[in-house]
């Protein structure tokens, strides 16, 4: 694979973790395979309205931000990356957290949309796993081999919400809570310094 072609993979794993990954499991309630195939469906039909809009990049990243809160459950999203320092943060510091996070996820990965502009994305089969639904999909990028995504789906929260996704046997999580952790390292686990950091992170 080229370096360009890896670059373009890579992109689209942040894209789709800046779309709304990344929690822990929870059990659902009476979540079903349909709701959660239709969320994924709707999630997906908006990414790419917005890929493809010709909007402005920073109304981009807006609109990117609003897609990762409409269909993302992300006060979870933002504690699991926080990791085991949401335990211990005070509420006011974990509410600036957790906004500063869902800005700089818009961000992040909204810069990367380029790579995108004419592909596609087929929602497959949903399943029960567990405690919540599985949703298969396909991306089709532009010169690119299909990339399998599987979206984990729950409504433990009250809404039906994607809650973490796996590109490629890559789970998402993993990477932002590495990024996060780091972050947070260098800040000495100070939780209000660390959302300054990605509040101004372009």
């Amino acid at each position: 694979m080229t370096h360009i072609a890896t670059e373009t993979r890579r992109g689209f794993l942040g894209l789709m973790a800046g779309a709304g990954v990344l929690a822990v499991a929870r059990p659902a309630l009476a979540l079903s395979t349909d709701g959660a195939r239709t969320l994924i469906q709707h999630a997906v039909a908006d990414v790419y309205s917005v890929i493809n809009s010709g909007l402005p990049a920073p109304q981009m990243y807006a609109r990117f931000t609003d897609i990762f809160v409409r269909y993302a459950d992300v006060p979870v999203i933002a504690r699991s990356c926080l990791g085991p320092a949401a335990r211990q943060a005070q509420p006011a510091a974990l509410t600036n957290y957790t906004n500063a996070f869902t800005g700089y996820i818009g961000r992040k990965y909204g810069k990367r949309f380029h790579d995108f502009v004419g592909g596609r994305i087929d929602v497959g089969q949903a399943a029960p796993v567990k405690s919540f639904v599985a949703v298969q999909s396909t991306a089709y990028l532009n010169g690119q081999e299909p990339i399998a995504v599987e979206w984990h789906v729950s409504d433990k929260s009250g809404q039906v919400r994607f809650f973490n996704l796996i590109v490629e046997g890559v789970n998402m999580i993993s990477t932002e809570r590495a990024e996060i952790a780091a972050l947070l390292g260098r800040h000495k686990g100070d939780i209000n310094a660390l959302a300054s950091d990605l509040a101004r992170a372009s």
